[in-house]
């Protein structure tokens, strides 16, 4: 037998299945980080997109994360966990970015920033609804994918048409 091999100390399989868990912290922070940058890119293309398609999927935007970064703060609550209050950098970043755009320039940075980052939340917020551990994060994130899902279909409707239309489905919801 091999020197540690089967001793009481080694617990590969629990080791291995560690990684699975989502950290639900992390989770929290992520979310509310992204949906506050969701909710300002919202306002934004509201005011400085050339299309009115991009226009009404920024309002969208900022309904959508303004309700779900409500229900994300009683969730967290209920779970004991803490939801940060203020932009960090990185996520300021990406709203002075979009910021000093307009026009078209602006639709196109917005629309290829939206598609990226549903992309990126719908696998984070999958991965919490599956291996989270906090039971109101656990159903805050899967009640939330169908919305990101949407989201992200309609800005892939928008980068399609160059920010001219939203699908019928999409704009009539």
């Amino acid at each position: 037998m091999a020197p540690g091999q089967n001793g009481p100390m080694q617990t590969p399989s629990d080791t291995m299945q560690m990684p699975v868990k989502a950290d639900d912290q992390k989770f929290v922070k992520e979310a509310a980080l992204g949906g506050m940058t969701e909710i300002e890119v919202g306002k934004l293309a509201q005011e400085k997109a050339s299309s009115d398609a991009v226009k009404q999927f920024g309002k969208k935007l900022e309904q959508d994360h303004t309700k779900a970064n409500d229900q994300l703060k009683q969730a967290a609550a209920q779970d004991g966990l803490t939801v940060p209050d203020s932009l960090d950098s990185k996520h300021r970043k990406t709203i002075d970015k979009l910021s000093k755009l307009s026009g078209e320039a602006f639709d196109k940075a917005f629309i290829k920033d939206a598609v990226k980052d549903h992309q990126k939340d719908i696998r984070e917020f999958k991965n919490e609804a599956q291996n989270g551990t906090h039971p109101n994060i656990k159903n805050f994130a899967s009640e939330a994918v169908p919305v990101l899902q949407e989201h992200l279909s309609m800005a892939k409707n928008l980068k399609q048409s160059n920010g001219a239309s939203l699908t019928a489905s999409a704009s009539e919801q």
